[in-house]
Order: C-alpha cells, then structure tokens, then sequence
C-alpha cells in the first residue's frame, strides 16, 4: 500500500506537518480499530493498542508503519497533544489533570511534548485563548 502523507494542520496558535492517516485508506481491520481507538481515547498506550488487536507492540508498529507509512508513535503523540489543546482551550481543568488524562504520566513530559508541538507552554497556550476569547466579547472567568 502506498505511504499516507503528512498533512499541515493550522490553528490560530501553530502550524505544524502532524500524521494523517485516514481510516479509509487503510486495508487491514486490526489498524483500522487502532485508529479509531486513538480516536476515541488518545490516552492509550501502544501496549494497550497491541493487546486489544491481538499483535505484539513491535509487530503492530511494524505492520502500521508499513501499512501508512506513518509511525504509530508519532500518531499516538499527535492525537494526545491535540486532545490536550482541545482541554486547555475548553475547560478549567488543572494542566496536571489534563497531562494526566491523555496519557502522560509526567507533567514534566507533558509540557516538553507540548512546547515542542505547539511552540509554547500549556499554561501560556491556555492564557493566550482565553485572551482571544475575551478579546472576541466572550466572558471568562477565572480560577
């Protein structure tokens, strides 16, 4: 099967080439209902992912990698920061809890994985939207 490409994902903060892999594209069933478990919950492991399609770690990564020409780590990684971007924007919740529930279990990894992603910290990403929510006429209230 021939590579997915990357493509250029832009928010009003950051643009960045991150993995697209669409689930149509996609021959084998097993990689299918990993993408869409990914999907559904960015906060599980590539263990996790093996186990419930019945493959070892190496083979799934193997089998995907060669599949869509996209590593699954890299997916995975993807898919947890962009769900952790969708939390700061859209609830208080602390930026430890949100590392937390997408799968870093670090904060300290978090926030590097972030700041590489994005280009900035969790809390500034956080204070800037919520700068661009007020400046826009919405009200926001603070912790």
């Amino acid at each position: 099967m021939k590579p997915l490409s990357t493509m250029v994902v832009s928010d009003s903060k950051t643009s960045a080439n991150v993995p697209s892999v669409d689930t149509l594209q996609i021959q084998e069933r097993r990689l299918r209902q990993v993408v869409e478990m990914l999907e559904s919950d960015p906060a599980s492991s590539i263990r996790d992912l093996a186990l419930k399609v019945s493959l070892s770690r190496a083979h799934l990564q193997r089998l995907f990698k060669q599949q869509t020409g996209v590593q699954l780590g890299s997916l995975v990684a993807e898919r947890r920061l962009q769900k952790a971007a969708q939390l700061l924007t859209l609830s208080n919740l602390p930026i430890k809890q949100i590392a937390h529930s997408v799968g870093y279990q670090h904060h300290s990894s978090f926030v590097r994985a972030f700041q590489r992603r994005f280009a900035q910290t969790p809390k500034h990403y956080r204070s800037q939207d919520n700068d661009n929510r007020i400046g826009a006429g919405q009200i926001i209230t603070k912790r």
